[in-house]
């Protein structure tokens, strides 16, 4: 390997002759050593009253000084010139050996290691590499990543000192591996699955009540999602213990967010900063409501059948009417022995009373559609 060239500079002072018939004198010559990688002697010709004369040529090339100059302070450059120890024995290569001394401070210099990738095997634990989520360093990523904008219509950069690739989040420390790992650790700490609940159906009759939230990963400065504080609360109203009156209630209160096609009560909460925070008010939300619908008040036990939400058959005007109708009939036939819940079992008063309902609740165009 070739050595650097060096560079260095000799300052020599040139002062102006003396007129002529003045007493010059005597020139004084002396050989000057020139550390390596010069290697090569340079005797140097000083006088105090005249410019330097050089005795000897050297293997550097020189820039020529004229005669006749002013008198100031000059800077001599020599460029040393480039020897490799293989095609010049004589020349010792001590560029390595100062590269191990100490700095000026008397710290030793530090030699920069190879990275990582270039060590690495096929069948690298990878978890020894990413134990845990870190930021992306790329001297430890046997990958050519590439991320940022092309310049000039090229290739975008690469991953030694990419702030691009440091700026988002990875999954460098979950790969499948890694995954599988950590589940079969934490296998001993879990539970086997009851083996009652092997249908959704029986999983849904023991816990009605169906919690969902979501969690985001974002490219930004916070990690936080303001999105992930909703908490969303499912329940059947067939679920819950309530009669005819509580449920007629319960549905009165709560409005839109019961569907009656598929009799599931929805109930979002998002006005806590706090995830657990929704969720500990939803709960309360239900809570009251339940309790709520089986208080009966002073105003509802003055209802009519006009203030129904829905037109309801039993103890109506509809029923007593064709009860005291069928009654009269069964007097006049001299008919003993019925009773009215026989009266009222019977297919043909099943067939009115299920027309007068559809009658009064759907209307009279839904009902002949």
């Amino acid at each position: 390997m070739f050595n650097l060239a060096i560079f260095s500079q000799l300052h020599i002072l040139l002062t102006p002759r003396f007129p002529s018939g003045s007493r010059i004198p005597q020139q004084e010559t002396r050989p000057v050593a020139i550390p390596a990688p010069f290697a090569l002697p340079l005797r140097i010709s000083f006088s105090t009253h005249r410019p330097c004369l050089w005795r000897r040529a050297m293997a550097a090339p020189l820039f020529p000084l004229r005669q006749t100059v002013r008198p100031r302070l000059w800077t001599l450059r020599t460029l040393a010139t480039v020897l490799s120890p293989t095609s010049d024995p004589q020349v010792p290569n001590t560029f390595t050996a100062e590269s191990n001394k100490t700095l000026k401070s008397g710290k030793n210099r530090k030699q920069i290691p190879n990275p990582r990738t270039t060590k690495m095997t096929v069948d690298q634990d990878w978890m020894s590499v990413y134990p845990a989520a870190a930021p992306f360093k790329p001297s430890a990523v046997p990958l050519p990543v590439r991320m940022g904008y092309p310049v000039e219509k090229g290739v975008p950069p690469a991953k030694e000192g990419n702030l691009e690739l440091l700026k988002i989040p990875n999954f460098l420390h979950l790969t499948p591996v890694a995954i599988k790992k950590h589940c079969a650790v934490l296998k001993d700490f879990c539970t086997d699955w009851p083996s009652a609940l092997d249908s959704d159906e029986k999983c849904e009759k023991h816990f009605p009540i169906e919690i969902e939230t979501a969690d985001y990963v974002s490219a930004g400065p916070s990690i936080y999602n303001p999105k992930a504080r909703i908490v969303t609360l499912k329940v059947r109203l067939s679920s819950l213990n309530l009669d005819d009156h509580a449920k007629k209630k319960f549905i009165k209160l709560v409005g839109e967010r019961y569907c009656k096609n598929t009799d599931l009560l929805t109930i979002t909460t998002d006005r806590c900063p706090l995830r657990r925070q929704n969720y500990d008010y939803a709960m309360y939300l239900l809570t009251v409501l339940y309790h709520e619908s089986w208080k009966t008040e002073d105003w509802e036990k003055k209802k009519t059948e006009a203030d129904m939400e829905e037109y309801i058959w039993e103890k109506s005007r509809s029923e007593e009417n064709i009860l005291n109708t069928l009654l009269q009939i069964k007097a006049s036939e001299k008919t003993s022995g019925v009773t009215e819940e026989e009266l009222l079992g019977s297919e043909e008063i099943k067939n009115y009373k299920k027309s007068v309902v559809a009658l009064k609740n759907e209307g009279y165009e839904n009902h002949a559609r």
